[in-house]
C-alpha cells in the first residue's frame, strides 16, 4: 500500500468535516457533532431519475428548478406509503361527507333564497337604475354562466393565486415543501392536496384550466355541484397517492405538481358517461373523435409513459386519476353517494335538536 498524498488527505478530511455529498440533482448537507465517534456505515443514496448510462436527470419544464435532499432509501420503503394511504382514505371520506352535508344545507336554504330573490327583484324594479354600474355587469356575467362554470371559477382562482405565489422569491422554500408532492420529502400528506392547485408553468396552468372549464358544465350536470367538488378534491389526493406508489416502486423520485390528475378524473368521468360524445383538439378543431376513443388513447399513452419512464408528465398520476374517474362513474356513485342518507339523517337530527339562538338548554 502506498502513502497517500497530503492533498488527498486534506480533501478527505474536509469531506468528513462538512459531510457534503454531491449528486447530479440534489445537494445534501449534514452537520456532525464534535468529538470522536465511530464512522457510520456508508449508505448509497438511491439514484433519483438517472439512466443506466449515467446520464443526468433532465428536469421537465413544468417543474420548478428545485434542489432537494438526497433520499436515503429505508430498508422498508413500503412504510413511506402508510401515512399517505391513511390520509387518502380519511380525506376522501371527509370530502364526500362534507359534500353530503353541503347538499343538505343547500336544499334547506333554497326556498328561502327563492323568496329573497323575489324580494330583490321587486326592489330593483322600484329602485332607480344606474347606468354603467360595474357591479351590475359582473352580476349579469355571473348569472349567464352555467352551474358548472360557476363551480370551477373558484378552483381556477385558487390555481391562479398559487401560481402567483411561485413568483415570490421569498416563498420558494415554502412552495417547494408544501405545494409539490414527493415521497422523498419530509412532508408527505398535505402536499397531496395542495399540489393539486399548484402550477409553476403558465402554459401548464392555462392548459389544465382550459380543459377544466370546457368539461365543467358536463361534469356538474352529471354529478351536481356538491358531488363534483368531493370527486375533484378526492381525485387530486388519490392521483398523487398513485404517483407515490409508482415512485417508490420504481425508485424514480422527484417532485410533482399540477391539477392534471384531478382533471383526468373529470375527463374520464365525462367520457365514460357519454362515450359517443364528440371531442376535438383545441389547435385542430377540424379533427373530431368520440369521447370513448379519446379516453382509450389517453389511458394507453399514460400507461406507456409510466412503464417506459417518460419524465415530462407524471403519467402515474394521470393514469390514477383516469382510472378513478372510470371507477366512480361505473361503481363509486352507487357505493358512496347513494349511501349518504345515514350521515344526512344524523346531521338533520343534530340540526333539529340543537337549541335555538337565545334559548336555554333543557
Amino acid at each position: 500500500m502506498g502513502v497517500k498524498s497530503a492533498s488527498t488527505a486534506q480533501l478527505q478530511l474536509s469531506a468528513q468535516m462538512t459531510g457534503y455529498v454531491s449528486d447530479p440533482r440534489f445537494n445534501f448537507f449534514i452537520q456532525q457533532k464534535c468529538g470522536f465517534r465511530k464512522a457510520p456505515r456508508k449508505v448509497e443514496p438511491r439514484r433519483s431519475d438517472t439512466g443506466t448510462s449515467g446520464e443526468a436527470y433532465k428536469r421537465s419544464a413544468l417543474i420548478p428548478p428545485v434542489e432537494e435532499t438526497v433520499f436515503y432509501p429505508s430498508p422498508y420503503p413500503i412504510r413511506t406509503l402508510v401515512k399517505p394511504l391513511f390520509f387518502t382514505v380519511g380525506f376522501t371520506g371527509c370530502a364526500f361527507g362534507s359534500a353530503a352535508i353541503w347538499q343538505y344545507e343547500s336544499l334547506k336554504s333554497r326556498v328561502q333564497s327563492y323568496f329573497d330573490g323575489i324580494k330583490a327583484d321587486w326592489l330593483d324594479s322600484i329602485r332607480p337604475q344606474k347606468e354603467g354600474d360595474f357591479r351590475k355587469e359582473i352580476n349579469k356575467w355571473w348569472n349567464n354562466l352555467s352551474d358548472g362554470q360557476r363551480t370551477v371559477t373558484g378552483i381556477i382562482a385558487a390555481n391562479v393565486f398559487v401560481f402567483c405565489l411561485w413568483r415570490v422569491p421569498s416563498l420558494q422554500r415554502t412552495m417547494i415543501r408544501y405545494f409539490t408532492s414527493n415521497p422523498a420529502s419530509k412532508v408527505l400528506c398535505s402536499p397531496m392536496l395542495l399540489s393539486t392547485f399548484s402550477h409553476f408553468s403558465l402554459f401548464h396552468m392555462a392548459a389544465n384550466m382550459y380543459v377544466l372549464w370546457s368539461f365543467s358544465s358536463s361534469i356538474v350536470n352529471i354529478l351536481g355541484q356538491e358531488q363534483f367538488m368531493a370527486v375533484y378534491l378526492s381525485a387530486g389526493v388519490i392521483s398523487n397517492f398513485v404517483s407515490y406508489v409508482c415512485k417508490v416502486a420504481t425508485g424514480r423520485y422527484g417532485p410533482s405538481l399540477g391539477a392534471s390528475g384531478a382533471i383526468m378524473t373529470v375527463l374520464a368521468a365525462v367520457c365514460t358517461k357519454i362515450p359517443e360524445g364528440r371531442l376535438a383538439i383545441i389547435f385542430l378543431p377540424m379533427f373530431t373523435f368520440t369521447a370513448g376513443n379519446a379516453l382509450k388513447a389517453i389511458i394507453a399513452m399514460d400507461t406507456a409513459g409510466m412503464v417506459l419512464g417518460w419524465k415530462f408528465f407524471d403519467h402515474a398520476a394521470h393514469l390514477g386519476g383516469a382510472l378513478f374517474g372510470i371507477w366512480y362513474i361505473t361503481y363509486g356513485h352507487e357505493l358512496i353517494w347513494k349511501n349518504r342518507e345515514p350521515l344526512v339523517k344524523i346531521w338533520h337530527e343534530m340540526r333539529t335538536n340543537s337549541p335555538k339562538k337565545g334559548g336555554g338548554s333543557k
